[in-house]
Protein backbone atom coordinates (compact mmCIF):
# COMPACT_ATOMS: atom_id res chain seq x y z
CA UNK A 1 0.00 0.00 0.00
CA UNK A 2 1.53 3.38 -0.63
CA UNK A 3 1.55 6.58 1.75
CA UNK A 4 -1.41 7.49 3.56
CA UNK A 5 -2.52 11.05 3.01
CA UNK A 6 -4.39 12.54 5.70
CA UNK A 7 -5.58 16.20 5.31
CA UNK A 8 -7.18 18.84 7.53
CA UNK A 9 -8.65 21.85 7.10
CA UNK A 10 -7.69 24.10 10.14
CA UNK A 11 -10.95 25.37 10.53
CA UNK A 12 -12.42 22.68 11.55
CA UNK A 13 -10.27 21.72 14.17
CA UNK A 14 -9.42 25.98 15.23
CA UNK A 15 -12.42 28.04 15.65
CA UNK A 16 -9.83 30.95 14.88
CA UNK A 17 -8.85 30.61 11.25
CA UNK A 18 -5.28 31.57 10.15
CA UNK A 19 -6.11 35.00 8.41
CA UNK A 20 -4.09 36.98 5.86
CA UNK A 21 -2.06 39.86 7.69
CA UNK A 22 0.63 40.96 4.97
CA UNK A 23 0.30 42.06 1.48
CA UNK A 24 3.31 43.26 -0.60
CA UNK A 25 4.21 43.61 -4.57
CA UNK A 26 7.16 44.38 -5.83
CA UNK A 27 6.97 46.91 -9.05
CA UNK A 28 10.58 46.25 -9.62
CA UNK A 29 12.48 43.60 -9.25
CA UNK A 30 14.55 44.13 -6.18
CA UNK A 31 13.46 46.99 -4.96
CA UNK A 32 11.45 47.89 -2.22
CA UNK A 33 7.72 46.76 -2.19
CA UNK A 34 4.27 48.42 -1.79
CA UNK A 35 1.94 47.10 0.68
CA UNK A 36 -1.20 46.64 0.20
CA UNK A 37 -4.89 46.90 2.08
CA UNK A 38 -5.71 44.53 -1.09
CA UNK A 39 -4.51 42.93 -4.88
CA UNK A 40 -5.96 41.31 -7.72
CA UNK A 41 -4.65 38.01 -7.54
CA UNK A 42 -3.36 36.56 -11.28
CA UNK A 43 -1.64 33.80 -11.94
CA UNK A 44 1.25 35.43 -12.69
CA UNK A 45 1.04 37.12 -9.61
CA UNK A 46 -0.14 39.91 -7.44
CA UNK A 47 -1.57 42.65 -9.55
CA UNK A 48 -2.65 46.47 -8.30
CA UNK A 49 -3.62 49.28 -10.50
CA UNK A 50 -2.93 47.13 -13.17
CA UNK A 51 0.66 46.84 -12.60
CA UNK A 52 2.12 43.43 -12.09
CA UNK A 53 4.77 42.05 -9.32
CA UNK A 54 7.96 42.34 -10.30
CA UNK A 55 6.96 44.02 -14.22
CA UNK A 56 10.09 46.07 -13.92
CA UNK A 57 13.67 44.67 -13.73
CA UNK A 58 17.25 46.13 -14.32
CA UNK A 59 20.09 45.17 -16.12
CA UNK A 60 23.51 45.64 -16.84
CA UNK A 61 25.25 46.28 -19.81
CA UNK A 62 25.30 42.81 -20.96
CA UNK A 63 21.38 42.31 -19.90
CA UNK A 64 22.15 40.36 -17.07
CA UNK A 65 19.30 41.27 -14.38
CA UNK A 66 20.67 42.98 -11.18
CA UNK A 67 19.60 42.15 -7.48
CA UNK A 68 20.30 43.17 -4.00
CA UNK A 69 22.51 40.18 -3.85
CA UNK A 70 25.77 42.18 -5.84
CA UNK A 71 23.88 45.88 -4.94
CA UNK A 72 21.86 46.19 -1.48
CA UNK A 73 21.06 49.34 -2.28
CA UNK A 74 18.43 48.95 -4.52
CA UNK A 75 16.56 48.39 -1.05
CA UNK A 76 16.44 51.78 -1.14
CA UNK A 77 14.52 52.38 -4.03
CA UNK A 78 11.16 53.19 -3.08
CA UNK A 79 7.94 52.91 -5.45
CA UNK A 80 4.96 54.53 -5.48
CA UNK A 81 2.02 54.26 -7.08
CA UNK A 82 0.09 57.46 -8.88
CA UNK A 83 -2.81 57.37 -10.89
CA UNK A 84 -1.14 57.58 -14.53
CA UNK A 85 2.99 56.96 -13.11
CA UNK A 86 5.12 55.18 -11.26
CA UNK A 87 6.80 57.32 -8.85
CA UNK A 88 10.22 56.47 -7.50
CA UNK A 89 12.34 58.02 -5.00
CA UNK A 90 16.41 57.05 -3.63
CA UNK A 91 18.28 58.89 -1.06
CA UNK A 92 20.03 62.01 -2.53
CA UNK A 93 18.08 61.56 -6.24
CA UNK A 94 15.39 63.89 -7.47
CA UNK A 95 11.98 61.86 -8.11
CA UNK A 96 11.78 59.60 -11.10
CA UNK A 97 8.21 59.32 -12.69
CA UNK A 98 7.67 56.17 -15.20
CA UNK A 99 4.58 56.15 -17.26
CA UNK A 100 2.24 53.51 -16.21
CA UNK A 101 1.22 53.36 -20.04
CA UNK A 102 2.64 50.38 -22.20
CA UNK A 103 5.10 51.90 -24.72
CA UNK A 104 3.82 51.18 -28.78
CA UNK A 105 5.28 48.33 -29.68
CA UNK A 106 5.87 49.57 -33.18
CA UNK A 107 7.98 51.88 -32.28
CA UNK A 108 9.51 50.92 -28.75
CA UNK A 109 12.78 49.81 -28.46
CA UNK A 110 12.97 46.43 -27.18
CA UNK A 111 16.17 43.75 -25.69
CA UNK A 112 16.29 40.53 -24.84
CA UNK A 113 17.32 40.09 -21.40
CA UNK A 114 18.34 37.73 -19.55
CA UNK A 115 17.02 36.25 -16.23
CA UNK A 116 18.51 32.62 -14.65
CA UNK A 117 18.22 30.15 -16.99
CA UNK A 118 15.80 32.14 -19.47
CA UNK A 119 15.91 34.87 -22.25
CA UNK A 120 12.97 37.04 -21.99
CA UNK A 121 11.50 39.96 -24.28
CA UNK A 122 11.49 43.76 -22.73
CA UNK A 123 10.47 46.95 -23.35
CA UNK A 124 13.95 49.14 -23.33
CA UNK A 125 13.96 52.07 -20.57
CA UNK A 126 15.24 55.97 -21.96
CA UNK A 127 18.26 57.63 -21.30
CA UNK A 128 16.75 59.87 -18.68
CA UNK A 129 16.08 56.54 -16.56
CA UNK A 130 19.73 55.07 -17.35
CA UNK A 131 21.15 57.87 -15.73
CA UNK A 132 19.00 57.78 -13.12
CA UNK A 133 19.82 54.28 -11.94
CA UNK A 134 23.55 54.39 -13.13
CA UNK A 135 24.13 57.14 -10.66
CA UNK A 136 22.16 56.03 -7.61
CA UNK A 137 23.81 52.60 -7.52
CA UNK A 138 27.83 53.23 -8.72
CA UNK A 139 26.96 51.26 -12.03
CA UNK A 140 26.09 51.63 -15.86
CA UNK A 141 22.77 49.84 -15.78
CA UNK A 142 19.46 50.44 -17.21
CA UNK A 143 15.25 49.84 -16.56
CA UNK A 144 13.52 47.16 -18.05
CA UNK A 145 9.42 46.58 -18.77
CA UNK A 146 8.06 42.58 -19.16
CA UNK A 147 6.92 42.62 -22.30
CA UNK A 148 3.61 41.24 -23.07
CA UNK A 149 4.56 38.86 -25.46
CA UNK A 150 7.01 37.65 -23.50
CA UNK A 151 6.88 33.78 -21.63
CA UNK A 152 8.80 33.15 -18.40
CA UNK A 153 7.81 30.19 -17.37
CA UNK A 154 7.15 28.40 -14.10
CA UNK A 155 8.96 24.78 -13.85
CA UNK A 156 6.74 22.43 -14.83
CA UNK A 157 8.15 20.19 -12.85
CA UNK A 158 6.31 21.55 -9.74
CA UNK A 159 3.23 22.25 -11.33
CA UNK A 160 2.29 19.23 -12.40
CA UNK A 161 2.92 19.71 -15.98
CA UNK A 162 0.57 23.16 -16.23
CA UNK A 163 1.96 26.05 -18.44
CA UNK A 164 2.45 28.54 -15.48
CA UNK A 165 3.94 32.08 -16.27
CA UNK A 166 5.41 34.73 -14.04
CA UNK A 167 7.12 38.00 -15.11
CA UNK A 168 10.86 39.21 -13.51
CA UNK A 169 10.34 37.09 -10.49
CA UNK A 170 13.05 34.21 -9.99
CA UNK A 171 10.58 31.93 -10.58
CA UNK A 172 7.54 31.69 -9.22
CA UNK A 173 4.21 33.92 -9.29
CA UNK A 174 4.15 34.65 -4.92
CA UNK A 175 5.46 33.96 -2.04
CA UNK A 176 4.55 33.04 1.25
CA UNK A 177 5.32 33.33 4.69
CA UNK A 178 3.40 32.53 8.52
CA UNK A 179 4.32 34.95 11.08
CA UNK A 180 4.54 32.08 13.27
CA UNK A 181 8.07 31.29 11.18
CA UNK A 182 9.34 34.03 11.62
CA UNK A 183 8.12 34.32 15.44
CA UNK A 184 10.19 31.08 15.38
CA UNK A 185 12.70 32.17 14.16
CA UNK A 186 13.23 35.48 15.67
CA UNK A 187 13.27 33.13 19.52
CA UNK A 188 16.19 31.41 18.09
CA UNK A 189 17.67 34.30 17.05
CA UNK A 190 17.05 35.54 20.77
CA UNK A 191 18.62 32.82 22.35
CA UNK A 192 21.66 33.97 21.08
CA UNK A 193 21.16 37.61 22.27
CA UNK A 194 20.66 39.01 19.09
CA UNK A 195 17.84 41.33 17.10
CA UNK A 196 14.53 40.21 15.73
CA UNK A 197 14.32 40.76 12.41
CA UNK A 198 11.23 41.96 10.31
CA UNK A 199 9.20 40.02 7.62
CA UNK A 200 10.66 42.53 5.05
CA UNK A 201 13.99 40.92 5.22
CA UNK A 202 12.72 37.62 3.16
CA UNK A 203 10.36 39.55 1.07
CA UNK A 204 7.32 37.65 0.91
CA UNK A 205 3.62 38.61 -0.72
CA UNK A 206 1.75 37.33 1.23
CA UNK A 207 2.27 36.53 4.88
CA UNK A 208 -0.54 34.36 7.28
CA UNK A 209 -1.02 35.13 10.80
CA UNK A 210 -2.68 32.22 13.15
CA UNK A 211 -1.40 29.08 12.04
CA UNK A 212 1.81 27.26 13.27
CA UNK A 213 4.83 27.80 12.68
CA UNK A 214 5.92 26.46 8.97
CA UNK A 215 2.60 24.84 8.61
CA UNK A 216 2.88 26.65 4.95
CA UNK A 217 5.59 23.88 4.59
CA UNK A 218 2.98 20.89 4.71
CA UNK A 219 0.28 23.00 3.05
CA UNK A 220 -1.71 21.18 0.25
CA UNK A 221 -3.46 24.87 -0.17
CA UNK A 222 -4.63 27.49 0.66
CA UNK A 223 -8.49 28.78 0.36
CA UNK A 224 -9.28 32.46 0.58
CA UNK A 225 -12.08 33.65 -0.37
CA UNK A 226 -12.83 32.06 -3.72
CA UNK A 227 -8.87 31.75 -4.40
CA UNK A 228 -7.00 28.67 -4.04
CA UNK A 229 -3.19 28.94 -3.61
CA UNK A 230 -0.70 25.85 -3.66
CA UNK A 231 2.53 25.73 -2.28
CA UNK A 232 4.81 23.97 -4.97
CA UNK A 233 8.15 24.92 -3.27
CA UNK A 234 10.52 25.73 -0.31
CA UNK A 235 11.95 29.33 -1.35
CA UNK A 236 16.01 28.59 -0.97
CA UNK A 237 17.35 31.94 0.72
CA UNK A 238 20.27 33.57 -0.77
CA UNK A 239 22.15 36.62 0.85
CA UNK A 240 19.37 38.92 0.76
CA UNK A 241 17.94 38.50 4.18
CA UNK A 242 21.08 40.17 5.17
CA UNK A 243 20.35 43.17 4.17
CA UNK A 244 18.32 45.53 5.81
CA UNK A 245 15.85 47.01 3.81
CA UNK A 246 15.59 50.11 5.65
CA UNK A 247 19.08 51.20 4.76
CA UNK A 248 20.38 49.08 2.18
CA UNK A 249 23.10 48.26 4.42
CA UNK A 250 24.43 44.46 4.95
CA UNK A 251 23.68 42.48 8.71
CA UNK A 252 22.68 41.14 10.41
CA UNK A 253 22.80 37.58 8.50
CA UNK A 254 20.22 35.07 9.55
CA UNK A 255 21.51 32.21 7.54
CA UNK A 256 23.69 30.78 10.29
CA UNK A 257 20.68 29.75 12.33
CA UNK A 258 18.42 29.06 9.57
CA UNK A 259 20.77 26.19 8.61
CA UNK A 260 20.30 24.91 11.83
CA UNK A 261 16.87 23.47 11.09
CA UNK A 262 15.89 24.46 7.72
CA UNK A 263 18.54 23.02 5.65
CA UNK A 264 17.16 21.27 2.52
CA UNK A 265 13.72 21.52 3.34
CA UNK A 266 11.71 19.98 1.37
CA UNK A 267 14.59 17.99 -0.61
CA UNK A 268 15.50 21.39 -1.92
CA UNK A 269 19.40 21.83 -2.14
CA UNK A 270 19.77 25.10 0.54
CA UNK A 271 18.12 26.76 2.97
CA UNK A 272 14.46 26.87 2.72
CA UNK A 273 12.26 29.69 4.33
CA UNK A 274 9.24 30.74 3.11
CA UNK A 275 6.70 28.75 0.45
CA UNK A 276 6.53 29.31 -3.66
CA UNK A 277 3.42 29.08 -4.11
CA UNK A 278 1.13 28.95 -8.11
CA UNK A 279 -2.75 29.86 -8.43
CA UNK A 280 -4.89 27.01 -8.75
CA UNK A 281 -8.44 28.89 -8.93
CA UNK A 282 -9.49 32.44 -8.73
CA UNK A 283 -7.78 34.37 -11.14
CA UNK A 284 -9.10 38.07 -10.77
CA UNK A 285 -10.57 37.33 -7.37
CA UNK A 286 -9.12 40.59 -5.02
CA UNK A 287 -7.27 39.62 -1.83
CA UNK A 288 -7.43 41.64 1.38
CA UNK A 289 -5.98 41.92 4.54
CA UNK A 290 -7.89 40.38 7.19
CA UNK A 291 -9.18 37.54 5.27
CA UNK A 292 -9.79 34.23 6.78
CA UNK A 293 -7.24 31.35 5.46
CA UNK A 294 -8.68 28.04 5.11
CA UNK A 295 -4.77 25.85 5.24
CA UNK A 296 -5.14 22.44 4.21
CA UNK A 297 -2.23 20.37 5.80
CA UNK A 298 -1.16 17.62 3.70
CA UNK A 299 0.39 14.80 6.25
CA UNK A 300 2.08 11.98 4.52
CA UNK A 301 2.35 8.52 7.52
Amino acid sequence: MGPVIESALSASTDPAMPILSQLTFYPIKSCAGISLSSATLTGAGLMHEHVYDREWMLVDDDNNFLTQREHPRMALITPRLRSETLELRAPGMLRLDLTLDLPDPDTASRRTVKLWQHTLDAYDGDSVTRQWFSQFLGVSCQLVRFHPEAHHPVNPARTGGKDIGTLFSDGYPLLLIGQASLDDLNRRLAAQGRAALPMDRFRPNLVIAGAEAHDEDHAAHLAIGNAEIRPVKPCPRCPIPSIDQQTGMPGPDPLDVLRTYRAGVGGIGGIGFGMNCIVTRGEGETLRIGQEVALELAFQG
